[in-house]
């Protein structure tokens, strides 16, 4: 397995994900779908499936424009009826593959109310760590804005669902928010090394040009406050002593902080 990282509009990320062995591929949130199809060409690979992780424009948007494009019979997965070109409806826990890699739907509702994550592995190659795609679920250092759900909502999808996949999996997240989410964890956990330690390192990748993603499900629980709800430094901050409510202010207190100029 490959994911290459497509970067698009002015932070978002879109992932060709390629089985290497049969030469098939999906795409990620194909928002610019004349990208996607360069990318599709210079790898020289079989275009089969989009995965559509909510129907925000910035991630859906393109889904229309691509299928017609492509000339191609794409199948378009996603949980939401509001998703462009949508042919397969998921739920939580439903399964496709793509060429020998599998993939599980993960419904985390809150920033949308049809929101799924993507889970891949592929059995067949024991080398290649699995990869969860989160679009604006989770973020690397951070996590989505409660548009259509709350913060219990939010606390199952990050604690529960994502929270529970190996250590190792990697993490492509929808957005470049990386430095400002980062700067935000440093003003919840001033003392907390790995959150300076990311820091340091994100600033170095972006003053370079270079992507921060993927994070690991392992990292994100020792930098990302929303990981963190559990920690009393992190409740200390919020004044909560409950997951639940220190999730809800967190998320309120990011909305209106700004990181110092």
């Amino acid at each position: 397995m490959k994911v290459e990282i497509l970067p698009a509009l002015s932070d978002n990320y879109m992932y060709l994900i390629i089985d290497e062995v049969t030469k098939e591929a999906a795409i990620v949130d194909p928002v610019a779908p004349q990208t996607v199809l360069q990318a599709v060409k210079d790898a020289q690979v079989k275009l089969t499936t989009v995965l559509t992780t909510h129907h925000h424009w910035d991630h859906a948007g393109g889904n229309e424009d691509l299928v017609k494009q492509a000339g191609l019979d794409l199948k378009v997965y996603g949980g939401d009826e509001r998703i462009g070109a949508l042919t397969e409806h998921v739920k939580h826990g439903d399964t496709l593959s793509v060429g020998r890699l599998h993939i599980s739907c993960l419904a985390t509702p809150c920033h949308t109310r049809g929101h799924i994550c993507y889970h891949v592995t592929c059995p067949e190659d024991g080398t290649r760590t699995p990869a969860v795609f989160t679009g604006d679920t989770l973020f690397l250092g951070g996590c989505g804005k409660f548009f259509e759900g709350d913060a219990e909502q939010m606390h199952t999808a990050l604690i529960k669902i994502l929270g529970v996949l190996p250590d190792n999996t990697d993490v492509f997240c929808g957005h470049e928010y990386a430095l400002s989410n980062l700067q935000y964890g440093l003003h919840v956990e001033p003392d907390n090394p790995a959150v300076k330690a990311k820091l340091d390192w994100v600033t170095q990748r972006r003053d370079a040009g270079l992507p921060s993603v993927p994070s690991t499900i392992g990292e994100e629980k020792q930098y990302n406050p929303f990981m963190r709800v559990d920690e009393s430094s992190v409740r200390q901050h919020c004044g909560t002593s409950d997951s639940i409510d220190t999730m809800r202010a967190l998320r309120d207190l990011k909305n209106n902080w700004k990181p110092a100029a």
